[in-house]
């Protein structure tokens, strides 16, 4: 009888690369994919330590599972992630239901630990930061996403330390894998599917190995004739070098859509924050680029409230937002993590946190209407992903990342169609196909 496996993945992109290739290794000693986590053998919480609360949310989502299966023979349950990194033993102490705790840096040896764990029935947590061995051990099993768009990542890691910021002490130091690592493991997903790749890191565009950058990784990565589109993300200010700023002018694949988190609009904010980079520094690389391509968008991340932030401040952020018309971003009212610098700084109070929040969001919310409206009318590319939930019509993205929803069926993921666009909303197009490109990947 087959053992079956359900992973729930919370948080980041990097996450769910995690995810699929946690599925990927625990094949090796026969576990299989399922959706139905009523069936599994094995529960696997991959977590994430970004956000407010992460390591109640772990707990409440324990104690549902807990429900789940009180009445069923109880599956062996895993937390994998961020959180897991971050609370290790004491996450086996607090809730006898979890059997094994894992790092997102020793996610490779699960095997060994669900082999132990099933012979010994030994508790166990491994949150060992070396992600050298595992890529090396990932490097000899193949990356199966099979989707339309496929996660790869390239980059583990932070050394900036900003205040806020939790990744330094759950993800580790900046590692960048070996160049044709990457290389052979795009080539993998080229080859089985993917029409898009998206390069992931904590830090992308720190990436480098010997002598390779992002840039050589991106020109290198287009020549693969399967793959029509390349993105990445997350990146930092401080490590937009100027190749990668020029790779605009030469690369055919690359899509015009830079996320790039600012968190502030306030040169004194970012000083607080250790954000090592300049509002006037910010803007030279949002010019340059839209010199090189006057199409290129921007989307960011936004920290509202953070400790300190006056009135000016926040003023000063509504500007930028006005000034760059980022058209896509996340923000969030500040929230302590424990162990960073900002954990013991006297906060913005909640309720004038939430005001400035508020316009800060509808702001941003008008930046995405205007320019979703403005492409009503207009031919798109849109790269198909998926059916949506009632599998009546199609799920894809433009090249700006922006969803479209139009009627189409399953032989249409991993094409590249022109769609009509006839009418949008805040965050989604609505279309209706004009031609079909013979794109698609045997």
């Amino acid at each position: 009888m087959k053992q079956k496996i359900f992973i729930k993945t919370f948080g980041c992109q990097m996450n769910e690369y995690d995810s699929n290739r946690i599925f990927d290794i625990v094949k090796k000693i026969g576990y299989y994919k399922t959706d139905n986590y009523y069936d599994a053998n094995c529960y696997v919480l991959n977590t994430c330590h970004i956000r407010d609360k992460a390591k109640e949310k772990v707990y409440h989502e324990i104690g549902r599972v807990k429900k789940v299966f009180r009445l069923k023979k109880k599956p062996l349950v895993i937390v994998t992630g961020c959180v897991a990194q971050a609370e290790n033993q004491e996450m086996l102490r607090r809730e006898p239901f979890i059997d094994i705790v894992i790092g997102p840096q020793s996610y490779h040896e699960i095997n060994d630990k669900i082999l132990n764990y099933v012979e010994k029935k030994e508790k166990t947590e491994i949150t060992e930061f070396d992600a050298d061995t595992k890529f090396d051990y990932l490097s000899k099993i193949k990356n199966n996403s099979g989707k339309a768009s496929s996660f790869l990542t390239i980059q583990e890691g932070c050394d900036k330390f900003c205040h806020f910021c939790v990744v330094p002490y759950t993800r580790g130091p900046e590692f960048s894998r070996p160049f044709q690592q990457i290389i052979d493991e795009a080539k993998f997903l080229a080859d089985n599917g993917a029409k898009e790749i998206f390069l992931l890191g904590q830090n992308v565009n720190a990436y480098k190995s010997g002598e390779y950058r992002l840039s050589n990784l991106i020109l290198e990565i287009e020549k693969f004739s399967n793959v029509k589109r390349l993105r990445f993300t997350t990146s930092h200010p401080k490590d937009m070098t100027n190749d990668l700023v020029d790779i605009y002018k030469h690369s055919k694949k690359l899509m015009p859509l830079v996320h790039l988190p600012v968190q502030s609009g306030s040169n004194k904010i970012l000083n607080l924050m250790n954000r090592q980079h300049s509002i006037s520094e910010y803007l030279k690389i949002f010019y340059k680029l839209k010199k090189i391509n006057p199409k290129i968008e921007f989307s960011s991340d936004f920290i509202i409230g953070y400790p300190g932030e006056e009135e000016k401040d926040f003023e000063e952020t509504l500007d930028l937002i006005k000034k760059v018309k980022f058209i896509n971003s996340y923000s969030f009212i500040f929230s302590p993590r424990p162990g960073t610098v900002a954990a013991n700084l006297k906060q913005v109070k909640r309720e004038v946190s939430i005001e400035r929040l508020l316009k800060i969001q509808n702001q941003l919310f008008e930046n995405q209407i205007i320019m979703n409206k403005s492409l009503e009318n207009k031919s798109l590319n849109v790269l198909v992903e998926n059916l949506t939930k009632d599998k009546r019509q199609v799920f894809g993205r433009t090249e700006f990342m922006t969803p479209v929803i139009f009627d189409g069926n399953k032989e249409d993921i991993g094409k590249i169609l022109n769609v009509k666009i006839k009418r949008s909303n805040r965050s989604t197009l609505f279309g209706e196909i004009i031609s079909k490109s013979n794109q698609k990947v045997a």
